[in-house]
């Protein structure tokens, strides 16, 4: 069976290996490969055009929470919930776990 395809194989297939050197098989250029790197560089060139305009101008960016109907006092909660401090927690409040076994004399 083996030599069956070792012989049969000559016709079809390039001589050594399929990949490399002269007898190489190289695959034909379709349509579809042209279609599909054609949308890929206007996916690129739209993300590249955020790339560069990445921030908005004053004008853009006036009036967006009317726009996208949230209310002042939301966002103005979610300003606070991402801040990097807050002003209610103090060292008594996070290290009071530790004053457990602490007795009074």
């Amino acid at each position: 069976m083996r030599l069956f395809f070792a012989l049969c194989r000559r016709r079809h297939m390039p001589n050594g290996h399929i990949h490399r050197g002269k007898d190489r098989i190289i695959k034909p250029v379709t349509k579809d490969d042209y279609w599909k790197l054609k949308t890929n560089i206007e996916i690129e060139e739209k993300n590249m055009f955020y790339l560069r305009n990445s921030y908005l101008t004053k004008e853009q960016s006036h009036g967006h929470s009317k726009a996208l109907n949230i209310p002042q006092d939301r966002l103005m909660s979610l300003i606070k919930r991402k801040r990097k401090f807050y002003d209610d927690v103090t060292l008594e409040s996070r290290l009071g776990h530790l004053r457990y076994s602490e007795a009074w004399e």
